[in-house]
């Protein structure tokens, strides 16, 4: 074989790799979830009743809206009012804050907002049933009002909340 021969059929086995490796690709979808799907179908989601002592009234609303949301746009469980073959109930039990660090000259330099839920869940194909507790904080400079940055804080803790939740009851994580 001659030069030429030798690089047109490199040319040609180059060109061959490339065109396979084009044309193969892998398609990995990963959701976080362990739901068997032909098994359960569907999930009741009750209202997550605000009964910590000191609140904010938009937090309960969010709380139920956001938690809605992760179970509609992770899952493909149909949401019922009643009879769900998942079935989660609970209540905002804590909606505190606490001074978390102090300054030197003694006075509060960073506030935590904690809240907590208490989550109750049952799988009624399974039978598995369980209550528990979540809570999620966020801090603050003393500097400023909590109305100021009380929203944004509450919905930052809430995404951290129904995260823990959906893991804790269709992720297994």
């Amino acid at each position: 074989m001659n030069l030429t021969t030798k690089r047109y059929f490199w040319g040609i086995g180059v060109m061959f790799l490339i065109l396979m490796l084009q044309s193969c690709s892998v398609s990995y979808k990963f959701t976080g979830t362990s739901i068997n799907y032909d098994i359960i179908k569907t999930i009741q989601l009750d209202k997550i009743v605000n009964r910590a002592p000191y609140g904010w009234a938009p937090m309960e609303a969010m709380f139920n809206n956001k938690l809605q949301d992760i179970f509609a746009q992770q899952t493909r469980l149909r949401q019922v009012k009643r009879a769900g073959d998942l079935h989660i109930a609970g209540e905002i039990t804590a909606y505190d804050q606490f001074n978390k660090s102090i300054s030197s000259d003694g006075y509060s330099a960073q506030v935590q907002l904690r809240l907590t839920v208490n989550i109750r869940y049952e799988n009624v194909k399974t039978g598995e049933h369980w209550e528990r507790q979540f809570s999620a904080t966020s801090q603050y400079d003393s500097t400023q009002q909590l109305s100021a940055v009380q929203e944004s804080l509450v919905t930052e803790m809430i995404a951290d909340l129904t995260d823990q939740i959906f893991n804790a009851t269709v992720a297994n994580w």
